[in-house]
């Protein structure tokens, strides 16, 4: 009879042995549907459904009336499965989520392109997936869009709902910022190998969100490029381990309006900032709530939106306990950032006066300044 740390020693090289057939699925570069099929027509068995024989795929492609990629068997049969698992963990950060993890987010397993694995950096066991809300939205956000959505985050501050997105350019950067800004949990989920940060202007951003307890997902292994088809793909993943997506600018043809629909496909909430009707960003946004999406203006229209019954700290300091002048210019930048010298004109007073109060209430963390010339509520 095998001894207790032997039996543990069998059971870690199963594990492992498992692994391995996921990470090599991860290098196969076919259709997510295609792989979830398979994996499901094996009663989620992983290497059975790796091992699948051309009479398998038959099998499949009739049962769920799907095609089958051509070349599937012959690029599966030039793969190095250990070479494969090798090359997936040369970076000591990452590691992989399977689908019978406890950990592989629950809503995922209701999409019917589940990813089989994901690959992640973070601490995993910080996340609770229970408040999850994808946010997309346009790549060249306006300064309306970004100022609508760090008013809605700053109002859930300290709260457990956790934000997910892309971590591209626009309102993806917005949404993990202000979510960092407000001691809230974020999640990115990257269309490229978790050594490729990508865009590299965000290289920062990827550290602060792994820093601060978030999660970075990938289902592609290291060194995978940033292709273009990679990042359909990628917003499924947002979409489908979210319970609602809010939207806060896209246009009518835009990869936000991709996420708006497999929302809808997933039977997830469906949530849209109104904005500048004069802004082409906001075509699409304006489709989307003539057709039934709901209308977010801030937190409590989210919350409601999502039956979300969630207790949250707002700002520590009472509005009572500004002086006029403060509530005054607080005022004044409610609905958009404004420079100093717009402040006076809206204020109408002095500079010196306007200067103390400005440093009072970014002491007092309500305001911030951006760029050294914008002034904007928190």
């Amino acid at each position: 009879m095998k001894n207790k740390v032997e039996q543990l020693q069998l059971i870690k090289d199963e594990k492992i042995d498992e692994i391995k057939y996921y990470v090599a699925f991860s290098y196969l570069f076919v259709r997510p549907l295609f792989k979830a099929k398979l994996f499901e027509y094996f009663d989620y068995d992983i290497k059975r459904a790796y091992s699948a024989t051309k009479q398998d795929l038959k099998n499949v492609a009739q049962e769920y009336d799907i095609s089958i990629p051509r070349d599937f068997i012959e690029k599966r049969d030039i793969l190095n499965i250990e070479e494969c698992y090798k090359n997936a963990f040369l970076d000591n950060e990452v590691k992989i989520l399977t689908y019978h993890d406890e950990k592989y987010p629950p809503l995922l397993k209701e999409i019917p392109d589940f990813p089989l694995s994901l690959y992640y950096k973070g601490d995993i066991d910080k996340i609770d997936y229970e408040y999850n809300v994808a946010i997309v939205g346009s790549r060249q956000a306006s300064e309306s869009a970004k100022l609508s959505l760090r008013s809605i985050l700053s109002k859930l501050k300290n709260s457990n709902i956790v934000v997910v997105s892309g971590l591209a350019y626009g309102i993806d950067t917005q949404a993990h910022q202000s979510a960092l800004d407000n001691n809230l949990k974020t999640i990115a989920v990257v269309g490229s190998g978790l050594d490729i940060i990508y865009p590299s202007q965000n290289k920062k951003l990827f550290r602060d969100i792994l820093d601060n307890g978030g999660i970075i997902f990938s289902e592609y292994p290291l060194k995978t490029r940033p292709m273009a088809q990679n990042f359909p793909q990628r917003n499924r993943i947002v979409v489908g381990m979210s319970k609602g997506t809010l939207v806060a600018e896209a246009k009518l043809k835009s990869g936000a309006m991709i996420s708006a629909n497999l929302t809808l496909d997933y039977n997830r909430e469906l949530m849209c900032i109104p904005g500048n009707i004069l802004n082409p960003n906001t075509s699409g946004i304006y489709y989307l709530i003539k057709n039934g999406a709901g209308i977010i203006a801030d937190s409590t229209d989210l919350l409601n939106q999502m039956g979300w019954d969630i207790i949250f700290e707002e700002s520590n300091v009472k509005k009572n306990s500004l002086d006029e002048f403060q509530q005054k210019v607080m005022d004044a930048l409610l609905l958009e950032a404004k420079t100093f010298d717009e402040i006076i004109e809206k204020t109408g007073q002095d500079i010196s006066k306007t200067m103390v109060a400005l440093t009072e209430l970014e002491l007092k963390g309500l305001i911030k300044q951006s760029n050294n010339k914008y002034y904007r509520c928190e």
